[in-house]
């Protein structure tokens, strides 16, 4: 059945390349998205397949039933785009000023579509149920995973798959972790107040640049001297605020960062000691401060037996070849699902051809190499299509 049904995607080749340009030239942002999912129903509607919209939001489900009795599998697409101009030089370029999507998530989103049309085609001949997510709002907390869930986009399922493309990891390599492979996301900010004052005049002021500035030192202490060694995390100081005038010496100033995680103890331990070193760097100051934690998503942590599972199917496409992951200290709402039922989240490969250096995810000139739609398509769908031989 596999063979069939790559057969039918590579015909989809051609059509799946069109599509994910037509949604490059037309991102939309986390919970804006409009056009997107009334593009992704139309498609559904075509076909005849079963569609649901506004799940929790913006979201969209599908649902095609195979003609035999088996499990029901769920996979998920993300379709939102990120606030960047597009800066490259390419005919299907975003058209929309300062919205682009560079991180792949138009390659998800034709995938999936392109998936679901050839299950669609041969489901008389396949056991089981299969989930079509189709998800808004990935890039930007609370995101649009927990809100699906809680609108039912998971019940009665048993198992659920995802993938993103990976520009920076050869076309053809699949790669997988058992466990913790993606990092909790949290942000924070600190809003240190002082007392400003001529630069003339220091004695007579209360500095909060200079408060800010030795916080964003003493933080890293929290890593370095108050996490277990053998555990990962990251503390980032992204953004420093103050006054910008040569001769005002600062009356506040705020600090923004971001916190990343694997292990929940690990993570209420970040928070606390961000906060301990802060009160403890203001004091010293005497300036006071307001600090504020926001948890974003948590870790994504792949199951073992999905995990295996999936690498086994990824091993029988041909052309791909399989890398166990580093532990990555990205995030990603996939990590909701992962709480809520058995499955695995992975990269597909999807360096562009000819470029030694291609630009990172979240980049102005952020692209893909299309081919790796089809490599995504057929790990999904194998995955999908053979889960009711798992006991």
């Amino acid at each position: 059945m596999n063979e069939k049904l790559f057969s039918i995607l590579d015909s989809y080749y051609d059509d799946m390349v069109a599509l994910r340009r037509h949604l490059h030239q037309n991102p939309e942002l986390s919970f804006e998205e409009k056009e997107t999912p009334a593009l992704i129903e139309a498609f559904y509607k075509e076909l005849g397949i079963e569609v649901k919209t506004g799940v929790g939001g913006n979201g969209v489900t599908a649902v095609i039933k195979g003609g035999k009795p088996g499990k029901t599998v769920a996979l998920r697409a993300d379709f939102d785009a990120l606030p960047i101009q597009d800066e490259k030089d390419v005919p299907y370029k975003s058209t929309i000023p300062n919205k682009m999507h560079a991180c792949g998530h138009d390659g998800h989103t034709s995938t999936l579509l392109h998936l679901a049309k050839a299950l669609h085609t041969i489901k008389d001949e396949l056991h089981g149920t299969f989930v079509m997510i189709h998800q808004h709002a990935e890039e930007y907390a609370p995101g649009g995973a927990i809100e699906m869930i809680e609108a039912g986009c998971l019940e009665g399922v048993d198992a659920v798959f995802g993938t993103h493309l990976w520009a920076t990891e050869e076309t053809g390599k699949i790669q997988y972790r058992t466990g913790p492979f993606m990092a909790a996301a949290d942000r924070f900010e600190i809003n240190i107040q002082g007392a400003g004052g001529h630069g003339a005049q220091p004695h007579k002021t209360k500095d909060a640049l200079l408060a800010g500035s030795q916080l964003v030192t003493s933080l890293q202490q929290v890593v370095a001297r108050r996490v277990n060694p053998v555990e990962s995390a990251v503390v980032t100081v992204a953004s420093f605020i103050a006054e910008n005038a040569f001769n005002v010496i600062a009356d506040s100033a705020k600090l923004i960062g971001t916190a990343r995680t694997f292990a929940p103890e690990v993570r209420d331990l970040v928070e606390k000691e961000i906060g301990r070193v802060t009160e403890g760097t203001c004091l010293s100051a005497d300036c006071t401060y307001e600090y504020n934690y926001f948890r974003g998503y948590p870790a994504v942590v792949n199951h073992a037996k999905e995990t295996d599972y999936l690498v086994k199917q990824a091993a029988q496409i041909p052309g791909v070849t399989i890398e166990e992951s580093e532990m990555q200290m990205g995030g990603e709402d996939f990590a909701y699902y992962l709480e809520h039922r058995p499955g695995t989240f992975f990269f597909t490969g999807a360096k562009p051809e000819g470029v030694d250096n291609p630009y990172p995810h979240h980049h102005p000139k952020f692209d893909i190499n299309e081919k790796a739609m089809l490599i995504a398509a057929k790990t999904l769908g194998s995955a999908a299509i053979n889960y009711h031989e798992e006991a």
